[in-house]
């Protein structure tokens, strides 16, 4: 599985990076590494809809280091399971 963070310019502003530092802890942790991949794209298309992931194919908007949890568990977690 391939998680993609947006790093353009309003992603970045947002702290996509800090999320995308995040994911990697979280797939380490859950010991997934071989299952689940991060990756940057330079930008989803989303700007006004704050840090945006792509988990696989599916769009996920409105990303923010408080959410990340939750966003983890229902669009990476159900899916590797």
């Amino acid at each position: 599985m391939d998680v993609l963070v947006c790093i353009g310019s309003s992603c970045h502003v947002r702290g996509s990076y800090e999320i995308m530092n995040n994911l990697k802890a979280m797939i380490t942790e859950k010991d997934l590494d071989s299952q689940v991949q991060v990756k940057v794209a330079f930008c989803l298309g989303y700007c006004k809809a704050g840090v945006t992931i792509k988990v696989d194919e599916q769009l996920v908007t409105g990303v923010t280091k408080e959410n990340l949890t939750e966003v983890f568990d229902e669009y990476v977690l159900k899916k590797v399971d």
